[in-house]
């Protein structure tokens, strides 16, 4: 449990400007641990207060007085280790004494070489751009620091940076104390952390966001139309404060966001092909509130903490279905309520079955002239196996559109139907064999009967 009274005055404050009435599970069961030195893997899902899990302790932990890095935090993506950053440099309105850095990519680098004359005593950065300073540059003493926390671990692994993060913990204190959190351990991951944890200790906090009753999971079938036209169909019906709209692919979140420019949406884009200028307008917009539609990928909205999204919109399922848990996750926080819309198609209907049979509960509708609807539930009966042609198809309606042009619609119906004459001369021909091969045995059948 978590003694306000015992937490230093700053850190009080702290928490009585965010609000917080009451903390959460995975933080009441972290604190503890942390504060008596403990390794601890966190498991925790989008919205369940995660980050403040390990910011509260290590404010506690630092001792200003001290001239030297006493905590280091890393993080897969700029724009997750620069929201972390903020969150950590919000102590200083209350204690300007803590020296709290940002080693970034995307930052000039000869000027963070100078400032780091200064050793700040937390760091937070992006894993490629601490291992630069610390093991190339050697101008960044992360061997002094007393904890490491690896945040969103599973994402530092899937985006191929976990041999950075073991360069840098190989020249860390062997006494150090590591913190790894994240929303699911991959089986790739549990070398690492049995390598350089110390009898960690695991705490799985995910069954608050899970089981949010105020986000309301919504389904809505494409039929014959792709995700990207179903959506234009369905955008005049949502009236959001904010609205995260995911794709699977960066490729997809370009496609999408130019067919919604050219209808006349005003939005933001998320993906890992913006440059750092372009990155850092559009999260300036979102810390803003200008914008009413932000599309994205998983990758790129994971850890970003936007709390006034009302909607989402999942343009298909995730690849990996957790990822729905994070989609969800972004709506309905800080006690509001949301709306989780998923477009889908057949191809989507086996991870739909997963996800029902986890315990989400999905309302049927869809949008017409007069409104939303409620529709008859689709009742996820098995389909038929897909031929070679059904999956050629699937790509003609997934294929991502680079540039609206007039009549590219017409384009994709003839070559969808193209594909089906084909189809079905082959299915004539196989017809066609079939019956003279049942000819061919009659005629044998009748020589013999002659005998």
């Amino acid at each position: 449990m978590i003694n306000r009274n015992e937490l230093k005055p700053e850190i009080q404050a702290l928490i009585e400007e965010k609000r917080f009435r009451d903390f959460t599970p995975i933080q009441e069961k972290v604190y503890p641990l942390i504060m008596k030195g403990k390794d601890v893997v966190g498991i925790s899902a989008t919205g369940t207060g995660k980050s403040h899990a390990f910011i509260i302790p290590v404010l506690q932990l630092v001792d200003t007085q001290k001239d030297s890095i006493q905590a280091v935090i890393t993080a897969p993506t700029r724009e997750l280790a620069r929201q972390l950053y903020k969150q950590f440099a919000e102590i200083n309105k209350y204690d300007s004494s803590y020296r709290i850095k940002l080693i970034s990519s995307g930052s000039d680098k000869n000027r963070m070489v100078e400032e780091l004359n200064v050793q700040p005593h937390i760091v937070i950065g992006t894993v490629g751009r601490l291992k630069d300073m610390f093991v190339d540059e050697a101008v960044l003493r992360l061997d002094q620091a007393k904890i490491l926390v690896i945040d969103e671990a599973d994402m530092t692994l899937e985006l191929g940076f976990i041999d950075d993060v073991d360069q840098i913990c190989s020249r860390l204190n062997r006494k150090l104390q590591m913190l790894v959190f994240s929303a699911t351990i991959p089986t790739q991951l549990q070398p690492f952390l049995r390598r350089y944890m110390y009898r960690p200790t695991i705490v799985e906090a995910t069954e608050e966001h899970e089981n949010n009753p105020k986000i309301e999971h919504v389904l809505v079938n494409c039929r014959h139309l792709t995700y990207q036209e179903k959506l234009l169909r369905i955008l005049p019906g949502i009236n959001p404060y904010v609205c995260l709209i995911f794709a699977r692919t960066k490729e997809e979140v370009k496609s999408t966001s130019e067919l919604l420019k050219s209808n006349g949406y005003s939005l933001i884009e998320l993906h890992g092909d913006l440059t750092t200028r372009q990155r850092k307008q559009a999260l300036k917009a979102i810390d803003s509130d200008n914008v009413s539609y932000i599309v994205c990928s998983d990758i790129m909205a994971r850890g970003l903490d936007i709390s006034s999204v009302s909607h989402v919109i999942s343009l298909g399922l995730p690849s990996s279905l957790d990822y729905y848990t994070h989609r969800s996750g972004r709506t309905g926080r800080a006690g509001r309520s949301g709306v989780s819309y998923v477009l889908f198609n057949e191809s989507d209907i086996p991870g739909l079955k997963t996800l029902r049979n986890k315990g989400f509960e999905f309302e049927y509708r869809d949008y017409r002239k007069d409104g939303w609807v409620t529709v008859k539930p689709f009742d996820f009966r098995p389909t038929r196996n897909k031929t070679e042609f059904d999956e050629e198809i699937d790509k003609i309606r997934k294929r991502p559109v680079k540039k609206v042009k007039p009549g590219y619609k017409k384009k994709i119906k003839e070559e969808i139907e193209s594909v089906r004459r084909r189809q079905r001369r082959l299915m004539i021909k196989a017809s066609i064999k079939q019956q003279q091969k049942e000819r061919a045995k009659l005629r044998q059948r009748s020589k013999g009967s002659d005998k």
